[in-house]
């Protein structure tokens, strides 16, 4: 073999190795999920719940690797230093909007480049047992001549806090904050009376609501929901926060078009699927699909509510 002979095939071969995936032959090997949450966690259930079950339509396996920390950001940092191939995907949800405004990370939701939201728990409101209101609208009416005297239990500087302050903002009024660290202990301080409201989804309220403990007032949803059907969403209401936990899937910057639109296919197909449908609303969430350009429409829409909100959001 010559030289030049040699060299050429030397460059063929390295072209082979680095080339970025393409449609006609990706996935060729496991695309690799970075879940950047505990295992065990609602994310993880979600997220286990798309590996386990999109290899029929992928064509390849999706081993879960738990990255877990600082909110979901040290998975997502790990993620954002991947080789852009589309064999590396990973999750992110409205927290890290709200992580990258308040100074936890400096890594964005545009620093990934999103392929399919898949999954959304709508957030209601929810009220504890008052004489002054029992419906959305005599709340409103109370609130807004009361302001800073109800209070709202939330997760400060976190997805709850926001949601609180959406309503804030899309209704003009006023709350006093109180923290909690997680959905089912500000709902069970709502039930003990320590609380006005507090932001919770079906899963940890609606045994309240259903004992008259507590009452939900609307829900953040598109449109009503199947398990309370008789609670008016915020749009009916007047305005139109989208109150949910959702969550979607994200590819390094830089991956590919063909691989995202052969990833968004697969993810489609599989939230069409009714075994993987019937296992996430078992999980306690609604299949939402949301392809490429509808998802960053709504990322890009939400990060505009959160920074017109960071003065609020700021500890």
């Amino acid at each position: 073999m010559t030289f030049r002979a040699g060299l050429t095939a030397l460059i063929t071969a390295a072209t082979l190795v680095t080339a970025p995936a393409c449609a006609d032959t990706y996935p060729e090997r496991a695309v690799e999920f970075i879940v950047p949450w505990s295992p065990g966690g609602g994310s993880d259930t979600l997220m286990r719940l798309i590996a386990n079950n999109v290899e029929p339509f992928l064509g390849a396996e999706m081993p879960v690797i738990n990255i877990a920390g600082v909110g979901g950001t040290v998975g997502l940092r790990e993620t954002s230093r991947r080789a852009a191939d589309g064999y590396t995907i990973s999750q992110i949800h409205e927290g890290l909007l709200v992580a990258t405004e308040t100074g936890i990370t400096d890594l964005a939701w545009d620093d990934f480049e999103p392929v399919a939201l898949m999954t959304a728990s709508p957030q209601y409101l929810v009220a504890g047992a008052s004489d002054n209101y029992s419906t959305f609208e005599e709340f409103v009416t109370y609130a807004q001549a009361n302001p800073g005297e109800i209070s709202i239990g939330v997760t400060l500087g976190g997805v709850p806090h926001l949601h609180a302050a959406m309503i804030e903002q899309a209704f003009g009024l006023q709350f006093k904050y109180v923290g909690y660290e997680g959905t089912g202990e500000r709902i069970r301080a709502l039930v003990g009376g320590n609380l006005d409201l507090a932001i919770g989804d079906i899963s940890s309220a609606k045994q309240f609501v259903d004992s008259r403990n507590l009452t939900f007032l609307a829900v953040g949803s598109a449109n009503r929901m199947e398990a309370a059907p008789d609670v008016p969403t915020f749009k009916e209401l007047g305005h139109d926060p989208e109150l949910n936990v959702t969550r979607g899937i994200v590819v390094p910057k830089g991956t590919p078009q063909e691989v995202r639109d052969s990833l968004e296919v697969a993810l489609r197909n599989l939230s069409q699927d009714p075994d993987y449908i019937e296992k996430t609303n078992n999980a306690g969430a609604d299949v939402g699909f949301r392809g490429q350009d509808a998802y960053r429409t709504y990322l890009a829409k939400l990060d505009e509510t959160v920074k017109s909100l960071s003065s609020v959001l700021a500890p």
